[in-house]
């Protein structure tokens, strides 16, 4: 296990991260305005189409549904990366967070590149294949998040830990306001209190979520209406949103780690000298 202060400076990195995160982008902050006027322009049956796909991804909050990742196969993935041999989730206690963080960053880049395909192939259709990306890529990116919690030996099959998750993808499309209000948030999530029905309140509108993720789309997608043209478009917007959100996932889930062995070892401490 690592100590105290490798596990303080892991955490310093991660708040210069978070600091780092209130500069926006300029095509951040005009990108809502080209998804709403795309919005206004999308035939009625395909935006009731992407509605209805979206709209599945509610029994995702409840039970998990197809999204769910198969943990043998993040294991596997670990174990030939790491050569440690990992068999349930409790082996990753022993694992350093540094690890952790690699290997998050790494399947990161897989399915960063499984997404770039995506948005390629859906872009050659332009506005019509629109509606089979929208949902696509947030399937990914919901099964990118949990094969990252899965990495820091945390269950995506328990409910908390889906609306962990969830809030890593608001995250990732929020503006600098609806960061700073989710990493308030998530600040204390182990505590009994972020468990309680007010956080599951907070997720009855899990609708918003979805809302954020495809209006995050803006000026990028925007592009993707062009057919052929659209290819290279919705290569780089796919290839782009599943970065950030590796980046935004593993910090994120990176600093709830360290957070819980700082704790664990200033208890450890207590009671060696309280002996």
């Amino acid at each position: 296990m690592e100590t105290k202060e490798t596990l303080q400076n892991e955490l310093k990195v991660i708040e210069k991260w978070e600091k780092d995160q209130k500069g926006l982008w300029f095509w951040e902050r005009i990108g809502r305005i080209p998804f709403k006027l795309l919005d206004r322009l999308t035939p009625k049956f395909i935006q009731g189409k992407i509605g209805s796909l979206l709209d599945e991804l509610g029994s995702f909050i409840q039970n998990g549904g197809s999204y769910l990742s198969n943990e043998k196969s993040v294991f596997h993935y670990f174990e030939k990366k790491t050569g440690r041999t990992i068999t349930e989730l409790k082996d990753f206690q022993d694992v350093p967070v540094v690890e952790m963080k690699e290997g998050s960053l790494a399947l990161g880049n897989t399915r960063k590149n499984a997404a770039t395909i995506q948005g390629a192939s859906t872009g050659i259709g332009g506005i019509f294949t629109l509606v089979i990306d929208i949902p696509a890529i947030l399937a990914i990116s919901l099964k990118t998040l949990q094969e990252i919690a899965i990495l820091h030996g945390y269950d995506p099959k328990e409910k908390t830990e889906r609306i962990f998750i969830l809030k890593c993808l608001q995250f990732t499309s929020a503006d600098i306001v609806g960061k700073q209000a989710i990493l308030n948030e998530l600040a204390d999530f182990s505590n009994e209190e972020m468990k309680s029905k007010e956080v599951f309140s907070q997720l009855q509108g899990w609708r918003e979520v979805t809302v954020t993720f495809t209006e995050s789309f803006g000026w990028k997608k925007l592009f993707q209406l062009v057919p052929v043209a659209g290819i290279l478009f919705g290569a780089f917007a796919n290839r782009t949103m599943v970065s950030d959100l590796t980046e935004a996932g593993t910090m994120l889930y990176q600093k709830r780690r360290i957070m819980e062995r700082v704790e664990r070892l200033e208890i450890q401490t207590e009671e060696s000298k309280g002996l």
